[in-house]
């Protein structure tokens, strides 16, 4: 009699089948893992990319404006001058306190400094070959459609040029004009004509409100209009916004430069030494060599004006020349949003940054300043974003070396 020995079935078990599954969903896990870790590593470096070149842009384009500040602005009877200013496209002078009084500086450098908040910075400077030269005014300006210089048709002054006039009296603030030419009739050619109209923008009528006396007055051209290099940066909601007299269409609104800016802070860098006799001319005053002429120095850095020339004014005019460098900070955040771990808080960045922090040049005290680099209207917290800060001063040249 045969007897049948059963043979076992091919294929896997039923607990070969559970540890198998199990393995699998181990190793998804494990890859799931990987993919979103290498994720969140791939938004960290694009945002530090991002952060790193708009951060760039930003230093770059007011670093520039703030290395031309001040050409045909740094004579002593315009430098800090409040100043009467009007353009038909809508750009404004950015404001300031003199004695905690309003008034509307023309200088190289206006900083409306905010305290943690972005700042306002203009960068102001002409840009005529004749811009450090003047014109003295050799009869009483009192609303003509003329002012009469003491040359017939001097150097470097052609018509449509924009001109500062300026008074060497403190009660008498500068105005800005712009001349439609020289008068033709016989006998009348010192005269510079005013005139109104778009093609003059900068002329609200044709004739200046404030009077002008003979002799004690004098005539500053910073040349073509649409070359006149007046820049105020600010930063809204993220994005740095230029107004600008030469940009058209920025002039009352602003255009957009970079976005994911989220703060600009600037800081005055006075020199403000005692000294009898101050010249900051490295080579002298023009004439002869004095002692003091040694050069400007910064010996105190400030975001606001201080009495730099120790006149017993806050803001006033001999404050405005005192200012020998600026120093510009920019904060940037990346475009991604880290989002956190699932039911905690965002840590991307854990603290606001700080910048000014270092005292240079040395043995001048640094001014430290905290940044909110919260924006206005944005739901996302500021700490899931990272930030990157970017700091430089620059000399005012121009401050130096005056008329």
């Amino acid at each position: 009699m045969n007897t049948l020995i059963p043979r076992r079935q091919g294929g896997f078990s039923l607990v070969e089948l559970m540890v198998s599954v199990v393995i699998g969903l181990l190793a998804l896990l494990f890859a799931t893992r990987l993919v979103i870790s290498g994720e969140a590593n791939k938004d960290a470096a694009v945002g530090g990319s991002d952060s790193m070149q708009n951060g760039m842009l930003a230093m770059f384009s007011l670093s520039g404006d703030a290395a031309t500040a001040g050409w045909g602005l740094n004579d002593r009877t315009v430098a800090g001058c409040n100043t009467t200013f009007s353009d038909q496209r809508g750009y404004q002078l950015l404001g300031a306190k003199q004695d905690g009084v309003d008034i509307t500086p023309l200088a190289g450098v206006v900083i409306q400094s905010n305290g943690a908040a972005p700042d306002v910075i203009s960068f102001n400077s002409g840009s005529s070959n004749a811009g450090v030269g003047s014109i003295k005014m050799t009869a009483d300006y009192g609303g003509e459609s003329f002012v009469v210089g003491a040359q017939i048709g001097p150097y470097g002054y052609n018509p449509g040029d924009v001109l500062v006039v300026s008074a060497q009296a403190s009660d008498r603030p500068c105005t800005i004009m712009q001349m439609a030419g020289f008068n033709p009739a016989a006998g009348r050619g010192a005269e510079m004509l005013l005139a109104g109209g778009s093609q003059y923008r900068y002329n609200p009528a044709p004739a200046m409100a404030q009077a002008y006396a003979k002799n004690v007055t004098f005539m500053y051209n910073l040349g073509q209009p649409d070359l006149l290099h007046f820049h105020t940066w600010s930063v809204r909601n993220g994005i740095l916004l230029l107004r600008a007299t030469d940009l058209a269409g920025a002039e009352g609104a602003g255009s957009s430069v970079a976005d994911n800016i989220v703060s600009i802070k600037a800081q005055y860098g006075f020199d403000n030494r005692a000294l009898a006799n101050y010249d900051p001319n490295p080579a002298g005053n023009g004439t002869q060599m004095v002692a003091t002429s040694t050069g400007m120095q910064t010996t105190v850095w400030s975001g606001t004006m201080i009495d730099a020339d120790n006149d017993g004014v806050n803001g006033g005019p001999g404050d405005y020349q005192r200012i020998a460098a600026v120093r510009i900070a920019v904060v940037a955040r990346s475009k991604t949003v880290e989002k956190p771990r699932p039911g905690a808080a965002c840590s991307a960045t854990t603290a606001q940054p700080t910048v000014f922090a270092n005292a240079v040049p040395r043995g001048v005290a640094a001014v430290p300043v905290t940044v909110n680099v919260a924006v206005a209207g944005d739901a996302t917290d500021w700490k899931c974003y990272r930030y990157r800060v970017f700091e430089t001063i620059v000399p005012i040249l121009n401050s130096q070396f005056r008329p």
